[in-house]
This record gives C-alpha cells, structure tokens and sequence, in this order.
C-alpha cells in the first residue's frame, strides 16, 4: 500500500512538471512573391498632388503558432515611378524623385520595413485592421520607428497583408520643398507627410 502511494505521488508530479511546461513556438517563414505584392505612394502639395509605386525587392513574413510575430521587405527604390503623369513631365519627376533632393537613389538603392512587433487587435471584425504593427523603416539609411494597423490574413496558400499609413519624409533627411526647413516658397510647398499603401502578399 505504502510502495503504490509513492508511486502515485511520482506520477503527480510528473505530470505537474509536464503541466508547467510552455508549449514549444511553431515558427513557420513566408516568402513574398513580389509579383503579387504592391506598394503605391501619394504626395501632396500645394498646387496639386502625386502618386506612384516601387517595386518589392524580396521579403518575408515570420509565424509563430499561426500568428504573425516578424517580417521584413525590402523595396527596390530604382524602380519608383509615378503613375498620373506621361511624357516629359513624367520623366522629370521620376528623375527628380531619385535625386539627391528626395530619395538619393544612386547611393541608397534599396528601402526596408523591418517588423519589431505584431500585436493582435481583440474583437476586430472580419475585414478590419486586426494587427498593430511596430516596425524601424529604414530609407537612405536612416532608420525611424514607425506604428500602423494592419489586416491581415492568414489561409493554407499564403498570407496577405495590408497597411496604410503616413511617413513623415522629413525624419528620413527629405527636405526640398518643406515648409518647415525652407520659408516663403509659398505654392511650391510640398506637405512633410506622404501616404503609402501596401498589399503584401507571402506564400506558405
């Protein structure tokens, strides 16, 4: 009676050592497939406004358990282009937007997203922002950390991602046209902030 007691107490705390135990993370890696992934750009002024797109260089989208826990994308800053003008005007802006007065693209070829954090939104709604999203974005090689929401969603194929949100060019040393650095330029002022649009999409 004595011997069975002792072994039932070694089986309970077997089993409590086994009850503490965290669950070991299932982390899973997505690549994105740039050819389905977009990044739109618009920017405003004071006598109108612009908008275009840079490509995706490469990326990834990080799991753990099922949740999205890291990533990072780089984008290809040799491809920005603007998409509402044609012609001379187009091919000024572009070149303009690659120059030293914005994004320097000659020594600063690439740009990237890096996620820091993942957070879930509870009670989100099927189709609405369900993440907020902590990242260091990283252009002309200065880097500056950035929130956002983001919905995300997660099925057997792939993961598709999709943000929109404000970057404040200034803090990335993009000047030319900033009221704020540069006074009486009246209605050639260009705003600080541009908005940027994102569909990532990663396969499992």
């Amino acid at each position: 009676m004595k011997r069975s007691m002792i072994i039932l107490a070694f089986a309970a705390m077997g089993l409590s050592v086994l009850a503490g135990e965290p669950k070991a993370q299932k982390s899973e890696t997505a690549k994105v497939d740039a050819s389905q992934s977009a990044f739109k750009w618009h920017a405003k002024k004071v006598t109108g406004e612009h908008n275009g797109t840079v490509k995706f260089q490469s990326g990834e989208i990080v799991l753990s358990n099922s949740v999205v826990s890291g990533g990072i994308f780089t984008m290809d800053m040799t491809t920005i282009d603007n998409a509402d003008m044609t012609g001379e005007y187009h091919d000024k802006l572009v070149k303009h937007l690659k120059s030293e007065d914005f994004f320097s693209v000659e020594k600063n070829k690439t740009a990237t997203l890096k996620i820091k954090s993942a957070a879930e939104i509870k009670d989100a709604k099927p189709g609405e922002k369900n993440y907020t999203i902590k990242a260091d974005l990283t252009v002309k090689g200065i880097t500056n950390e950035i929130v956002f929401p983001a919905l995300i969603v997660i099925n057997k194929e792939n993961i598709v991602a999709i943000a929109d949100f404000m970057i404040d060019r200034t803090k990335y040393d993009i000047r030319y046209g900033s009221k704020t650095f540069f006074e009486n330029i009246g209605d050639k002022a260009i705003d600080n902030e541009f908005n940027v649009n994102v569909r990532v999409v990663g396969k499992r």
